[in-house]
């Protein structure tokens, strides 16, 4: 997205260090919250850090609001300190010798505003955040959830027209995982300018972002709503972020050939290169070869692993004819009913209504 205007975040970052290679384009429209997702040493952190001007560009570009802040080919580099950025680190990284109002005031106060003015502000901005009562407190003696807070005051105590978070919910635990995510979506709602956050957790991105990016060995690999990559991933990587078997085979009419010896039957025509996914809770286990239940897509797989998830077992499989891995989703009984080990071989079965089939 794109605003027309010049202003919001135009970035192509090119970074070269050898054997790792970075070449990520980047486009925020002002108001709207961008998610970097992807696994590790897919380039998520670097591509971060280079927004933030603390990892030079070896090429491309970096406009904010239509402003150059580095240009590589031109020579053109505005040190992090002089650039209108402000970061959420994963640990926060508050003074622990100061207040909360001492660090909110920090960043004012090293742009020059004077000391009254810079601690009215951040006694502003702490209100703001709930967290009047607690401005006197030094970081130790608050909670994972109050240091965030803080945190994301102090960022925007500057005034950024670019907000980075890394992993901004990685230090708390699972109970205030819950409250602060919902409470950070608020918070960057209300945000006028460009946010850019990195997560490796797929529902803190579904939650806080307007738009996910996946990035895969340093390169852009899919991008879209939360909704769009939800339903057509684009990868393995996606496909499990989003709990869904994935293939990809060639389309002929409602079916999808994925190998000599394995097609899958399908609701939607297509024709050429195309993915078919399924959730796990889709496939049903059998001992015996299935008869005609509706499930037209059937193959033998053998159990490679097993572990609860949620209050269901997660079963691993792989195709015994053709090692395809497979997901399934059983309920405890189920999976007692039919004696199920690692090692065992069974039937799997699909049926076509539960599968989703799209262009590759």
């Amino acid at each position: 997205m794109r605003s027309g205007d010049g202003s919001g975040l135009d970035a192509h970052l090119v970074l070269d260090r050898g054997a790792f290679g970075l070449d990520v384009r980047l486009t925020v429209a002002p108001g709207e919250v961008l998610a970097l997702l992807g696994p590790n040493g897919a380039g998520k952190t670097t591509s971060l850090r280079a927004l933030a001007g603390l990892t030079a560009l070896t090429g491309g570009h970096l406009r904010l609001d239509g402003a150059t802040l580095e240009e590589p080919g031109i020579r053109r580099r505005v040190p992090p300190e002089r650039r209108p950025v402000g970061v959420i680190f994963q640990d926060y990284l508050l003074f622990p010798h100061l207040t909360a109002l001492e660090n909110v005031a920090f960043g004012p106060r090293c742009h020059g505003v004077p000391r009254a003015r810079a601690r009215a502000l951040a006694a502003e901005l702490l209100d703001r955040m709930g967290l009047a009562e607690h401005a006197g407190a030094k970081p130790r003696r608050l909670s994972g959830g109050q240091a965030q807070r803080v945190a994301l005051a102090r960022a925007l105590a500057t005034g950024p027209r670019l907000l980075l978070l890394d992993e901004p919910l990685a230090a708390l635990d699972a109970r205030a995982r819950l409250d602060i995510r919902a409470e950070l979506r608020r918070h960057l709602a209300a945000f006028e300018a460009v946010a850019v956050l990195v997560t490796h957790d797929p529902l803190d991105a579904m939650v806080l972002a307007d738009r996910l990016v996946v990035i895969e060995h340093g390169r852009v690999v899919q991008e879209g709503s939360p909704a769009e990559i939800a339903r057509r991933p684009r990868t393995d990587y996606i496909a499990r972020l989003v709990g869904l078997n994935l293939y990809q085979g060639e389309a002929d009419g409602r079916t999808v050939r994925l190998g000599p010896d394995l097609a899958l039957t399908t609701t939607e025509e297509l024709t050429g290169p195309a993915f078919v996914a399924f959730p796990p809770s889709a496939v049903a286990l059998s001992a015996t070869r299935p008869g005609d239940s509706g499930a037209r897509n059937a193959w033998r797989a053998r159990i490679t692993g097993m572990e609860s998830h949620g209050d269901r077992i997660r079963v691993a499989l792989t195709g015994a004819a053709d090692g395809l891995p497979l997901a399934a989703d059983l309920t405890n009984v189920a999976v007692a009913e039919l004696a199920l080990e690692t090692g065992a071989e069974v039937w799997a079965q699909v049926k076509a209504a539960q599968t989703h089939a799209y262009p590759a």
